[in-house]
């Protein structure tokens, strides 16, 4: 199926790459009716999709609903209108709301969350911040994203801290096996580890409570790299039982561009010294780590317009329904010959990301072949141990679009004419 036709498919089916909320046929948040056998094709429909291809990367960014868009711009208004009455009188309420909202979303309490501006920033300002001692020892997985990596380079130069790498298992057999890859890496000089919630470049999910009691066992802290997991399925930071934790409200929140999130357990913040110096010095808290200065604040605003686009949809049935579509591809997939799947197949160790390839091909050849073939849009992941493209639909993914995916990937690998 070319991508014409498959496109004039999806329209036949009334699932159409431009409908949004506004017209006659799309419905707000509001009005779902997830008694409706239909009810994920309206939320399609509240999407405004670009036609010219199929979007299967909503791991690095997934953009808004129209609704929260709408809301979005509203508010960018609203904050231009007022200007520096709006900077000077409920800037500062309105970010603590949404700071607060993102608590109540994440199981913490009010006074251990901030907002920063991504996953990154959040990680960056306890790394830079912690304090280190020459000798010191940090550990961290090969499989940790890039940026992280370097700034612990980046201290490692500066503070002469050793940076001491173990790798994940791609298909674990159970919980242990990765604690006591952990475990076995832990020196009495260790002082920090950081650990993924989600292995960014393949989607496993790993047992962060059972790391932290483990490394707390030892007198080490841990620091938790949630970049792919709020908005993506449930958890509390509390059952967690980390110190710190950052993730990125721009992914599976879809949250506007320039809004992350950090947690610093009850009583850590006090140690850690601030990047940038707030207007007051020695702030007891969290509140003074996260001082960036003037910045967009409507991106604020945003998180409580996203939070709530979210519970209406309700993060179970989110979870349920990002597991599902995942593992309706690559449950298709997973046993052919000429494909690897780098990715557990225990639904409990993923959720919506998934991480495909194929022996006969370099993950960029493949993502290439994907896009100007199928026109299907991925990103390829050639590095730590994994060779894929990585697969991250959401909520507005058809299954229609996957089986194109399906199709693509059996025909590159030889199993299908």
């Amino acid at each position: 199926m070319n991508k014409r036709t498959f496109l004039k498919t999806l329209t036949a089916l009334g699932f159409s790459s431009s409908s949004i909320i506004g017209t006659s046929e799309a419905k707000s948040s509001a009005e779902l009716d997830f008694n409706s056998t239909d009810s994920w094709d309206q939320i399609r429909a509240g999407y405004k999709l670009k036609p010219d291809y199929i979007n299967l990367e909503n791991g690095y960014y997934c953009f808004l609903p129209e609704e929260t868009l709408e809301k979005y711009l509203e508010d960018i208004r609203r904050v231009n209108y007022q200007g520096s009455y709006y900077m000077r009188t409920v800037q500062w309420e309105n970010k603590e709301k949404s700071a607060h909202a993102l608590a109540k979303l994440v199981g913490a309490k009010p006074e251990e969350i901030a907002i920063t501006r991504n996953t990154t920033e959040s990680l960056d300002l306890i790394i830079s911040g912690f304090p280190w001692k020459k000798g010191d020892q940090a550990i961290m997985a090969n499989q940790d994203y890039g940026s992280m990596l370097t700034m612990f380079e980046l201290i490692s130069r500066r503070h002469g801290v050793k940076q001491v790498r173990i790798d994940i298992p791609l298909h674990p057999e159970n919980d242990q096996e990765i604690v006591s890859v952990y475990e076995n890496a832990i020196t009495e000089k260790t002082k920090l580890l950081m650990v993924p919630h989600v292995v960014n470049i393949t989607g496993q999910i790993l047992p962060v409570g059972k790391i932290s009691d483990m490394a707390h066992r030892h007198g080490v802290e841990v620091m938790v790299d949630g970049a792919h997991a709020v908005g993506h399925f449930q958890f509390s930071i509390s059952d967690l039982n980390c110190d710190y934790y950052g993730s990125s409200l721009h992914k599976w929140l879809s949250v506007p561009l320039g809004a992350g999130l950090l947690f610093v357990k009850e009583g850590k913040a006090d140690q850690i010294k601030p990047l940038l110096a707030p207007y007051e010095l020695d702030k007891k808290g969290i509140y003074n780590l996260n001082h960036t200065g003037t910045h967009p604040v409507a991106t604020d605003l945003a998180v409580m317009h996203a939070l709530d686009f979210h519970e209406k949809i309700g993060g179970k049935r989110k979870e349920d329904r990002l597991r599902f579509l995942q593992k309706y591809w690559s449950d298709q997939l997973r046993d052919l010959p000429g494909i690897v799947l780098n990715t557990p197949k225990d639904p409990s160790r993923s959720c919506a990301i998934a991480n495909v390839g194929i022996e006969s091909s370099s993950p960029a050849d493949l993502a290439q072949r994907l896009v100007k073939e199928y026109q299907i849009f991925t990103v390829a992941i050639d590095g730590a141990g994994v060779k894929g493209c990585r697969i991250t639909p959401n909520l507005y993914t058809h299954t229609t679009e996957l089986d194109q995916l399906v199709h693509a990937l059996k025909i590159l690998s030889g199993n299908k004419s």
